[in-house]
């Protein structure tokens, strides 16, 4: 049987496709994969991550069945291997692009809040609808779609267990673009890619400053900025586009991530 998570890579770009057909359920052998692939990107040198699904959709969700023999106490356990998932995600330190294609529920739809940035075709459609059994989202939905979109639209997206489009998402602050569906894979991929050709320490710099701001305040992205940024001077990348526009002018720097 084809493994369920693929991992690729395109130059400094690792690929995460999730292909668990026909609607790639999300279930303990998914998850596992999911976790394993991200450890390997973790472990890889990739200086960006694209994470996609093939099918017609991107997920339905979590199996069902992964629910029917839960207590709360196993309960507890699952999410919180989940959720070391989800963080290890987070963590990496390079640019995380989550692209939809089509219908986003559940567990895939709170893995794109965990990206860095969510791209997302002008059909895709997007649902955390666990009020169909009686459950709130549980790896990390809620609280991240209140950091982007707000506490009022984070409970009524849960509350209603809706489905949203991409063009009201976007307006929301959830989904960063909404791109046409002709050509929608290979743009996402060169988008992605252009991020992970770009200076690779200075985006893990900035997801630090942003984290530090959605964790502390202000305040605390203030304190730590100044010590983040002077690093980057001893960085080849930072020294060399600099010589590079000095010399050629803006726009013409090349970076290797050191």
């Amino acid at each position: 049987m084809p493994e369920p998570v693929r991992l690729d890579h395109d130059g400094p770009l690792a690929i995460i496709t999730i292909d668990h057909p026909p609607l790639n359920l999300f279930d303990e052998t998914v998850v596992a994969a999911f976790g394993d692939a991200i450890a390997l990107v973790a472990g890889s040198g990739a200086r960006g991550l694209l994470v996609r699904a093939a099918g017609k959709a991107v997920s339905g969700g979590v199996d069902v069945n992964v629910f029917a023999e839960l207590t709360p106490e196993s309960a507890a356990l699952v999410w919180r291997r989940w959720f070391e998932i989800i963080h290890a995600l987070e963590d990496l330190p390079i640019p995380t692009v989550f692209a939809a294609h089509g219908l986003c529920l559940t567990a895939a739809f709170e893995i794109s809040l965990a990206c860095d940035l969510l791209l997302a075709a002008e059909s895709a459609r997007f649902g955390l609808v666990e009020i169909v059994v009686g459950l709130t989202p549980s790896m990390g939905g809620p609280q991240r779609l209140a950091e982007r979109a707000g506490p009022a639209r984070a409970r009524e997206l849960v509350y209603t267990g809706e489905l949203y489009s991409a063009a009201t998402l976007e307006q929301w602050n959830v989904v960063n673009r909404v791109l046409p569906e002709e050509g929608f894979a290979d743009a996402t991929r060169e988008f992605a890619l252009r991020l992970a050709n770009g200076p690779t320490r200075a985006h893990a710099a900035t997801k630090a400053i942003i984290r530090e701001q959605i964790e502390v305040g202000t305040g605390g992205a203030d304190e730590i900025t100044p010590e983040i940024s002077a690093r980057l001077f001893g960085t080849d990348d930072l020294r060399n586009a600099v010589a590079t526009f000095l010399r050629d002018g803006p726009g013409q720097a090349t970076y290797t991530g050191h």
